[in-house]
């Protein structure tokens, strides 16, 4: 058997030679083997590494990460771009190390790809340093945990499923409920006054969003503090698959070489594990459950865990996370929330509802809101708003059946209260004022926890629901 297998790796070679000549040094080799994205080259033994950097040299040079070995002498790859005129027998030259990345303050302002070449047209980079994109995350003996609230200025998020500082939070929800405006307006809210860097990822975005979040930044002043690399939705799935942690290593510089406290946003996390399922389909993986590749949880979590905190600096992580179908037990959602220290849930039931934004407050959770971190009275109010409003979801089909007045008066005020504090907790935004012509309101924790806390006590039970729709502070209703 092994006979003919090595008699059948001859023939191979020898077909192969027939169109390209044998490989002078062993850094050098050359594609046997193009199709779609994954590419095939012939090196001779020993083979470069998995992972390992592979480039190709023409009119605009070619990346390739090395996926798997196929046997003695080949590797498959995955390009970073376009194969298009890509032929059997060009030679590729082995990098001698993984995918490097450009780091330094030199990156700030700027838009970049996978590769860390500047996709804004502001220039050529001024940096000479560069890191591996694959780094070991932070040892447990160095990392720290801070039991601090981030506070974002989202009435809905701040009271309910608080934000920890240093941690990971996900924003979840299907198509068109208002992720990437949430992300936006956190952006808008918090990179203004927040004292460390910005890192924005996007992740399969649209090319239309991308464009928008650079002018926004530009616009508010915000720019020169905050980096933004793309892996957009037009790339091949091997670039998508590896923009995280192109961002991740620049987040890292930040952290640990420059000491600075690093907000990390990423949209959209699916994306990352959608381009995984497409890289495993390519290398011709088996698929497991709902069609995803097997190593969804390993490769999710070798991206979460470097997002971490250490002594001299700490990484927040806000990411948007897409729910396939709205249904929350998809593979991509349960595995995301394993990682997260806060989970907020879009309802697409709510924004049909025109509560915005369309937070869910029932199945929106955070590990921060327990008394000893954001304190007795917001715990408490928290905890009564939400019960307030569980109480009225299940009197819902009573009411749909036999209508209000057949409550007793005490279920009578309950739907009272809890109609208004579904009304207060919408909130206008700064980044979707064009649309609405409400002017953006960013609300402080303690006006929060003070506008429910008199709902709550029905100071308001004679003022109409209205009134409380759409406004900043409780103060601002107009009665």
């Amino acid at each position: 058997m092994k006979n003919i297998q090595n008699n059948t790796l001859d023939q191979q070679h020898g077909r192969d030679s027939l169109f390209s000549p044998p490989a002078s040094r062993q850094s050098e080799g050359y594609i046997t083997a193009v199709r779609g994205n994954v590419v095939d080259a012939y090196f001779i033994p020993p083979l470069p590494p998995l992972r390992q950097a592979l480039r190709i040299e023409g009119k605009s040079p070619l990346m390739l990460e090395i996926q798997t070995h196929v046997n003695v002498n080949t590797v498959r790859c995955i390009a970073l771009a376009s194969t298009r005129g890509l032929a059997r027998g060009t030679s590729v030259t082995d990098t001698g190390g993984p995918l490097q990345f450009p780091v330094g303050k030199g990156l700030l302002g700027r838009m970049l790809n996978v590769l860390g070449e500047p996709v804004d047209k502001g220039g050529a980079l001024d940096i000479d340093h560069y890191r591996s994109i694959h780094q070991a995350p932070l040892p447990l003996a160095r990392r720290v945990t801070q039991q601090e609230i981030f506070t974002t200025g989202i009435k809905a998020i701040d009271l309910l499923a608080p934000l920890e500082r240093g941690g990971k939070s996900g924003l979840f929800g299907g198509a068109g409920v208002g992720k990437t405006v949430l992300i936006t307006e956190l952006i808008n809210n918090t990179a203004g006054h927040y004292q460390g860097i910005s890192l924005f990822c996007g992740i399969g975005e649209r090319s239309r969003e991308a464009e928008e979040l650079y002018r926004d930044m530009h616009n508010a002043g915000v720019l020169n503090n905050t980096a933004m690399v793309f892996g957009q939705m037009n790339e091949p799935p091997g670039a998508r698959f590896r923009v995280g942690h192109a961002a991740l290593t620049l987040a890292e510089y930040f952290r640990d070489t420059a000491k600075h406290d690093v907000l990390l946003m990423i949209d959209n996390i699916f994306r990352f594990i959608q381009s995984g399922t497409e890289v495993s389909g390519l290398m011709g993986r088996i698929p497991s459950r709902v069609g995803y590749q097997a190593t969804l949880a390993s490769e999710l979590s070798e991206l979460e865990e470097r997002i971490c905190s250490s002594a001299s600096a700490a990484i927040t992580s806000v990411q948007a996370v897409y729910v396939p179908a709205d249904d929350l037990t998809d593979p991509s959602a349960t595995h995301t929330f394993a990682h997260l220290s806060a989970s907020v849930v879009l309802s697409r039931k709510r924004a049909a509802q025109g509560f915005y934004p369309a937070i869910d407050p029932l199945q929106s959770s955070s590990k921060m809101l327990n008394p000893g971190v954001v304190g007795q009275r917001h715990f408490e109010v928290a905890r009564e708003v939400r019960s307030t409003l569980a109480e009225y979801e299940e009197l819902k089909d009573i009411i749909a059946m036999l209508g209000l007045e057949e409550l007793s008066s005490v279920d009578r005020k309950t739907v009272s209260r809890a109609r208004r504090l579904e009304r207060f907790l919408t909130q206008p935004f700064h980044t979707t004022q064009q649309f609405t012509g409400h002017s953006g309101r960013a609300v402080s924790l303690a006006e929060s926890i003070d506008g429910c806390e008199r709902i709550l006590a029905d100071e308001f039970s004679k003022q109409p629901e209205q009134a409380l729709y759409m406004i900043g502070s409780v103060d601002e209703m107009k009665t």
